[in-house]
């Protein structure tokens, strides 16, 4: 597993295939600050909450200056499913080899009910229009990360 990600590192360059079935690039991104944030699985409670969550925001933070993608290790039929259902407009990929999450150090050992696992750990990188880490959290809360985030990002209504 990669070494988690601090401010000042580069952020790695990944390609994933959108919910319409398009290759996104981090590249693309070039140019403006992104949220790039990693969750388990569209269509679950606390996925959904926290999906929501950026698209009420999406506004601000974009008035602000920042872009905002979603990557999940679900196929993309499932994100286009969980996209349309949530009226979410922003950018959610696919990573079902769990190859940019690893890269991102959003991919390791978990616990649940006393078993060990890997899988994915709920994070938020924030990279700069350089490509460049601002602000990396891992194992955020679905419920109030997005507040947070703002908070930490000085990002208003």
């Amino acid at each position: 597993m990669a070494e988690r990600l601090v401010p000042g590192d580069p952020a790695p360059n990944f390609t994933l295939t959108n919910s319409a079935g398009v290759d996104v690039s981090l590249a693309d991104f070039r140019g403006r600050s992104t949220v790039v944030y990693f969750y388990p699985a569209a269509a679950t409670p606390g996925c959904t909450k926290q999906a929501c969550d950026f698209r009420d925001s999406l506004a601000s933070l974009q008035q602000a200056g920042y872009e905002v993608v979603g990557i999940s290790p679900d196929p993309v039929a499932k994100l286009a499913t969980f996209a349309a259902a949530e009226g979410l407009s922003f950018p959610l990929l696919s990573d079902p080899g769990h190859s940019v999450a690893e890269a991102y150090a959003a991919w390791g050992e978990k616990k649940n009910y006393g078993k060990t696992y890997q899988g994915l750990i709920r994070s938020t990188v924030v990279i700069d229009p350089d490509g460049k880490v601002i602000l990396a959290q891992y194992n955020v809360r679905a419920t109030g990360h997005v507040a947070k985030l703002r908070r930490d990002l000085n990002v208003n209504d």
